[in-house]
């Protein structure tokens, strides 16, 4: 993630005379990637459990339950038509 569009949604969890450093967004950009990783990895072994090629939106939300994000997963999954 471009590391002007995180410190744009970082600015937006913050008050509106908080600072936020360089080193902070450079931080947070590698804490997302991470993230990012964690949970396509989680989806793409269920494709290949069932021998598709192809991620979708259900499986990333699958994945999110299934490593304990069902949180995300509660307020993501409304939003899935939009995105089809």
């Amino acid at each position: 993630i471009p590391i002007g569009n995180l410190g744009r949604v970082m600015k937006l969890a913050l008050p509106e005379n908080a600072m936020i450093s360089k080193e902070a967004k450079e931080c947070m950009q590698e804490c997302v990637g991470e993230f990012i990783s964690f949970i396509t990895s989680e989806a793409a072994e269920k494709c290949r459990e069932e021998k598709r090629k192809t991620t979708s939106g259900a499986d990333i939300l699958h994945a999110m339950g299934s490593l304990g994000f069902e949180n995300y997963v509660a307020v993501l999954k409304p939003l899935l038509p939009k995105w089809q």
